[in-house]
């Protein structure tokens, strides 16, 4: 009774404190210390229900039945009738019942107003709200079962539960009349010629317009100065296309909801690369330099090689090594090939210190964040796909095949050639291990995420539809790991952090094969050009059946009591069933680095740790927002340590664990504190290019504490 009254006690004065304060006001208390030097996490909790309370319940379209309100949207062109139709009205509203008795919280206020600010359905006015976060959920699901009642449901349990949030152009868009695509991005390869080259950029317009991000490879582009129908000193090399580019990404975007966004790859061995990685100087010339546009280079093991050794690297002609071979340079192996385009007269060459490519590279990163990098060799190797991966994405986690295309004189298509959509969705990492059933989660993923590639068709770009409808192609993510092990009071980046981060990725990979290989089963097919990949020959099977893949701790055989890991007989059974049927899916995971799904899931970002307890961001007319890393509470600080204090060793080790299991990239962010030199980071290359790591997105440096901070008050400004 004593501790009841206390209880009672303290949160009538917390609420005292809290009384008269906005929503806005709540939020930046989270960032203040209370007089016991606690963390006020009550008070952001507050903030998300003042938030309605304030401002979401008044501005929110009010309609007297749920017949009413469909019957409103479709009439109007807000809500897509198609999608409707393919279900009784009976079962709408069972489905609706079932979201809303999940009693469905957002636990930040940041979450809130993400979701209010970024995905509802509004007024075209953009005024009033016409969803609650129950209805985007249930229009998700029932666009993407497509009539299929059961898969519906499970949608929406898996949604409304956490466990699984399908990605941003997704989540807003599906079943909306006026609407982008479904996709998060695209991939596009650019030719050697005139037309490819236009092409590419009326592609990167059309696809802007209506979906995510556009990544485009360069390296197949001729140098500056190369000859043109044999005159020598004629091309004008791959600067004043990314110019091109840039404009394109400033002018298209999706109904204002996202503003476009580029990205360009090119070969380390590309004759341009050195004025490419100048692009991104603070001091660049402004006729080269770049401002919007996201760079990222394509890095074989000859290069680390050729560094290692102090030896010279040598840059090779595009225009005559595909002179030479008869295929574009993307498509060639540096590593395979260098020592004879070394020896060859007829391809054209210059040299540059392969010590000092590395280390301009680190200095680039160390001003911007810029380049990428995508370790070509490693990608290629792990790559269960016939042909070469030559690039990778604005998020440097799709790593798919690409193939050609080519033109008539009249501008038409020759031959299509096979780009690239990336159809995305996360896993909620904490919640799907809390919900018991890792098997039915991911099938569900898969499903929604399958659906979204069979819903995608955008004939305005040929090799992106055909690329989509030959590939099914899909990207299931994962996030909230950090978030997940502090929970549980494991270190990230512990042995049992990267024990259990590997038994989880292994866990998810078998789920998601048998989960597509049901879809084949189902459909009648698999994709095109798996009689080629090495889920065919079987020999991708080998290392989980030849060894027993069971937790190294004893922390995380506890963790996943309950689950059942599979076994080597659980792989035969599997691999024969695959062999015979195929995969609907050409490429099933990648975990892409999660920003806005993660706020309104209430999760840590992708698998990487936090960057800081209390994140500051600036929303619009807002200002500041403030938001807390999922799951913690002043007894469970100790656990979130950010990425600064982690190291990069801990960070690399634990996407080397996940690595293994999945069949394309991660989106792998490293983080130094302000002290760190460019010999720092090229020693994180090194080791993250030793240990398997496949891409690196970006390079992050520690800010100082703005001076003149109280920093025994603000929680986000300690170091």
């Amino acid at each position: 009774m004593v501790d009841a009254a206390v209880k009672e006690e303290a949160a009538y004065k917390v609420n005292q404190a809290y009384e008269g304060l906005d929503y806005h006001a709540l939020n930046a208390m989270l960032n203040l210390y209370d007089a016991n030097g606690k963390i006020q996490f009550d008070a952001d909790k507050r903030a998300a229900r003042e938030y309605f309370l304030q401002h979401v319940n008044q501005n929110t379209v009010f309609f007297h039945s749920l017949k009413e309100r469909l019957d409103y949207l479709v009439e109007k062109e807000y809500y897509e009738g198609a999608v409707l139709e393919k279900y009784s009205f009976d079962f709408i509203q069972q489905l609706n019942e079932f979201a809303y008795s999940k009693k469905f919280r957002f636990e930040t206020f940041l979450g809130a107003f993400k979701y209010y600010t970024s995905y509802t359905l509004k007024t075209f006015d953009g005024k009033r709200y016409l969803e609650r976060f129950e209805d985007r959920v249930v229009m998700t699901a029932l666009a993407l079962a497509d009539g299929d009642e059961a898969v519906a449901k499970n949608l929406v349990e898996e949604i409304i539960s956490g466990r699984f949030q399908p990605a941003t152009p997704t989540f807003l868009n599906a079943g909306k009349a006026q609407r982008g695509e479904l996709v998060s991005c695209f991939l596009l390869r650019i030719e050697d010629n005139m037309e490819s080259i236009a092409r590419g950029i009326n592609s990167a317009l059309q696809l802007s317009k209506r979906g995510g991000g556009v990544a485009l490879l360069l390296s197949n582009i001729r140098e500056s100065g190369a000859p043109i129908k044999q005159i020598e000193n004629q091309s004008s090399g791959i600067i004043p296309v990314m110019k091109l580019l840039e404009d394109s990404f400033s002018y298209a975007n999706q109904l204002g909801a996202r503003q476009g966004a580029g990205a360009v790859y090119l070969n380390a061995h590309h004759p341009d690369i050195m004025r490419f990685l100048d692009t991104k100087r603070e001091n660049a010339d402004e006729k080269i330099r770049i401002k919007t546009l996201s760079l990222g280079v394509v890095v074989p093991d000859i290069t680390f090689e050729l560094a290692k050794n102090g030896e010279d690297m040598y840059l090779f002609s595009p225009y005559d090594v595909e002179r030479v071979y008869g295929v574009p340079f993307g498509d060639i192996s540096v590593t395979e090939k260098y020592r004879e385009m070394v020896d060859d007269p007829r391809i054209k060459k210059t040299k540059i210190n392969a010590r000092e490519f590395f280390q301009t590279i680190a200095e680039i990163q160390f001003e911007s964040g810029y380049p990428y990098i995508m370790f070509e060799d490693t990608v290629n190797k792990a790559n269960p796909i016939k042909g070469r991966i030559n690039m990778s994405n604005l998020c440097s986690e799709i790593l798919q095949v690409n193939t050609p295309t080519t033109y008539n004189e009249d501008l038409s298509y020759a031959q299509i050639g096979k780009d690239i959509s990336c159809n995305l969705g996360s896993m909620n990492i904490a919640l799907a291990m809390d919900g018991g059933d890792l098997g039915a989660t991911v099938e569900t993923a898969i499903r929604g995420l399958t659906a979204v590639s069979n819903q995608s068709h955008i004939a305005s770009v040929r090799s992106i539809e055909d690329g989509n409808d030959r590939s099914h192609a899909i990207g299931l993510g994962q996030m909230n790991l950090h978030g997940y092990l502090a929970r549980e009071h494991v270190y990230y980046g512990s042995e049992e952090g990267v024990d259990f981060t590997n038994i989880y990725f292994y866990t998810v990979l078998f789920h998601a094969l048998r989960a597509s290989n049901k879809l084949a089963i189902e459909r009648g097919t698999a994709f095109d050009g798996f009689e080629d990949s090495t889920y065919a020959s079987g020999t991708f099977f080998d290392k989980y059946i030849d060894q027993e893949w069971v937790p190294a701790t004893a922390k995380v055989a506890e963790l996943f009591a309950g689950h059942h890991i599979p076994t080597q007989a659980d792989w035969v059974e599997l691999k024969e069933s695959i062999q015979k049927h195929g995969i609907y899916n050409q490429n099933l995971q990648a975990v892409p680095p999660t920003g806005s799904i993660s706020y309104i899931n209430n999760s840590t970002s992708s698998i990487h740790p936090i960057a800081s307890k209390i994140e500051i961001r600036k929303e619009g007319k807002l200002g500041r927002v403030y938001y807390p890393a999922a799951f913690m509470t002043n007894d469970n600080l100790e656990y979130y340590q950010d990425a600064y204090e982690i190291g990069y060793e801990k960070v690399i080790d634990t996407y080397a664990a996940a690595t293994q299991h999945v069949d394309q990239g991660l989106s792998l962010t490293l983080f130094f504190k302000d002290t760190a030199t460019t010999r720092d980071i090229n020693k994180a290359q090194i080791y993250a290019w030793r240990k398997g790591i496949k891409t690196i997105y970006y390079i992050r440096l520690r800010q100082l504490a703005l001076e003149g901070t109280d920093m025994t008050e603000c929680v986000s400004c300690m170091l």
